[in-house]
């Protein structure tokens, strides 16, 4: 079997990093230079300024820490291993090739991966004293493997399949993936229900590469030609019989497809939305633009809305003309009675020591959406009517500085302008009402801006999380950063609730409810990286820190600039992210992804106490450097 393998150091030796002024940056390494200079100047661009690696030198053990035997590789030419030797005395090849070996004996390895369902790649390991050799199996998904001479359909990219309930006047697209020039149709009981065309749309890009590859080239994708599409309206099909046929001369191959479509009429179905704190839910729904998509609108039990198809277990909900939500089913029960249309009445706003509550009076619980700016919050209520005939400011407050509403296609748009920028909102309905509480931000002194300030830490993991070449793991790494930058804290006068202190692990929900709960004015989660498969780690490690709302970034820049000072490490800048500890919306939060798990000379710098004290001192310079500069502003 004929394997061809890419470099396995990084393709690209650009190295120069992001580190603090006085360091000058690693100079890029000549094309012709040997294997072994290249090997060495990555390692340099990875350590940064960590602290050095302790030498380890005993019995060879070679191991692999990731993937595991067996494991499916969802890459397609090549992707990343690592491991150990146990000792920094040994000698690596995979397959032939040589892999650096650092002085602790960790291993990181970027490898070309065969065009085969089964891999099976040749590790040797030798010290001047004894070798070992491994043999380690991997599995790859179909849809990354070339296709065979004869017709054949890929059954894992048939959608929808299971059960769908779908407007009778909408059409609905049906997507496969098939033998490139193939003829297809779907059949059932002899009947042809759809044939199928070319699917113009453009390759997919691996989330993980469009997500965290540095190399734009990565991206470059055209029109698949085994891709297909057919749209059905107005038809109810069963799985029974309901077969796809792809005819390619007087070749055919045929698969089952497991699809239940049934046609809704026009008849209204009104949904009350509940996540059940009893089955575990915290009483929010999640709506998503589709159907695993990221997540966009967080509702309170209780709304309702016009439900307007169903794929699986997601829920379709009609906002307003053109704009559609999806909810779990599961989330939703139908209630009795006409579309919800909301009548929205004249507001009052009451301040209060640490918020200011606006008071919205609803006729229906409607679904709505809260776009935050830099001083403004704008509030919309899908389907809504206005009748806000009155404003009332109550006391003079400093918070709020005005507040107009219109009448919109999508319903009714009320701005509330603030005097200082967001710090946090929430909202939840009061019988009829929606009350959107609008978060006061702290007093700071910029002399000493840290007293009187409540700041949760959350050491990320566990569950789950990354591990590295020698087997630490991200939840002990992230626990001693964590535990240093509460002391940091500490000494600074800052109040610190810790979301564990402790190995246990805590579920990933409970941890933003906890600072939410406690009224924490800042929310802090401390991780270190990892990449998915297919994601060169030599190019693409660094230190990032990551938020959700507008409100976090200037935090996020601040201890982002801390971090890259102290560590040294390559500076992938800030990024919006989906993150569970990160979406809470009632103060400042970010998540840190200081070092990156998998590379050997930042897990040695988890390791050490040094390093784990760098890491912090980076999240406390960048979080007081943010409040300073809130202080100062107006």
């Amino acid at each position: 079997m004929t394997r061809r393998f890419a470099p396995l150091l990084a393709g690209s030796l650009a190295l120069a990093c992001s580190r603090p002024a006085a360091s000058p940056p690693i100079q890029p390494v000549p094309a012709d230079s040997s294997p072994a200079a290249r090997a060495e100047a990555l390692a340099e661009a990875a350590a940064g300024d960590l602290p050095e690696m302790d030498s380890i030198v005993g019995p060879l053990r070679l191991s692999v820490q990731y993937p595991a035997a067996n494991a499916i590789v969802e890459a397609g030419d090549s992707t990343f291993i690592f491991g150990t030797t146990a000792t920094g005395d040994a000698e690596l090849t995979i397959d032939g090739a040589p892999v650096r070996v650092a002085p602790n004996g960790g291993w990181l390895a970027w490898i070309g991966l065969p065009r085969d369902s089964v891999m099976r790649l040749d590790l040797r390991a030798r010290t001047p004293a004894e070798s070992q050799q491994l043999t380690l199996t991997l599995r790859r998904p179909a849809r990354f493997l070339p296709p065979s001479g004869r017709t054949w359909i890929d059954t894992s990219a048939l959608a929808p399949q299971g059960t769908v309930e779908w407007p009778a006047s909408e059409f609905l697209a049906l997507r496969a993936r098939a033998t490139p020039g193939a003829q297809l149709r779907l059949v059932q009981g002899g009947t042809v229900v759809a044939t199928f065309a070319r699917d113009p749309r453009a390759d997919d890009v691996a989330w993980g590469i469009r997500a965290f590859d540095r190399d734009t080239q990565n991206l470059e994708r055209g029109i698949a030609d085994d891709r297909y599409v057919a749209l059905v309206r107005g038809r109810a099909l069963t799985d029974s019989g309901l077969v796809l046929e792809a005819i390619r001369g007087t070749d055919t191959a045929r698969a089952p497809w497991r699809l239940r479509l049934s046609p809704l009429d026009s008849t209204p179905r009104v949904v009350e939305l509940a996540d059940d704190p009893a089955q575990g839910g915290d009483g929010i729904t999640i709506g998503r633009a589709h159907p695993g998509a990221t997540y966009h609108w967080f509702w309170p039990g209780g709304t309702r809305a016009l439900a307007s198809g169903r794929i699986n277990g997601d829920l379709r909900l009609a906002l307003a003309p053109g704009l559609q939500a999806w909810v779990p089913a599961a989330d939703a029960h139908l209630v009795a009675g006409p579309p919800p249309v909301a009548l929205v009445g004249s507001l009052t706003l009451t301040p209060l020591a640490d918020r200011a509550v606006l008071r919205v009076p609803l006729s229906e619980r409607a679904p709505f959406e809260i776009v935050e700016r830099d001083r403004e919050l704008e509030l919309t209520i899908f389907g809504g009517v206005g009748d806000v005939n009155w404003i009332r400011y109550g006391q003079e407050d400093a918070l709020v500085s005005r507040m107009a509403w219109t009448q919109r296609p999508e319903g009714v748009r009320i701005a509330i302008h603030l005097a200082s920028p967001v710090w946090g909102f929430r909202t939840r309905w009061d019988r009829g009402d929606l009350l959107l509480e609008i978060r006061r931000p702290p007093p700071i002194d910029r002399s000493d801006p840290f007293s009187g300030l409540l700041i949760a830490v959350d050491p990320g993991h566990p569950p789950a999380g990354a591990s590295g070449p020698t087997g630490l793991t991200e939840a002990e790494a992230n626990l001693g950063v964590a535990l240093v930058l509460r002391e940091l804290l500490t000494e600074a006068g800052a109040q610190v609730l810790m979301t564990r202190t402790t190995d246990s692990a805590v579920d990933l929900g409970a941890r933003p409810r906890l600072a939410e709960t406690a009224g924490a004015h800042l929310l802090v989660s401390i991780h270190n990286n990892a990449l998915p498969d297919g994601v060169n780690p030599f190019p693409n490690n660094g230190t990032s820190v990551f938020y959700n709302h507008p409100r976090s970034i200037p935090l996020a820049a601040a201890v982002q600039r801390a971090l890259v000072q102290q560590l040294g490490l390559r500076d992938l800048g800030i990024g919006r992210g989906d993150l569970a500890l990160v979406r809470p919306t009632w103060m400042p939060a970010i998540l840190t992804e200081g070092l990156f798990m998998m590379v050997p000379e930042q897990e040695a710098a988890l390791r050490s106490g040094e390093g784990r004290r760098k890491y912090a001192r980076g999240v406390f310079e960048g979080i007081r450097a943010y409040l300073r500069a809130r202080a100062a502003e107006p």
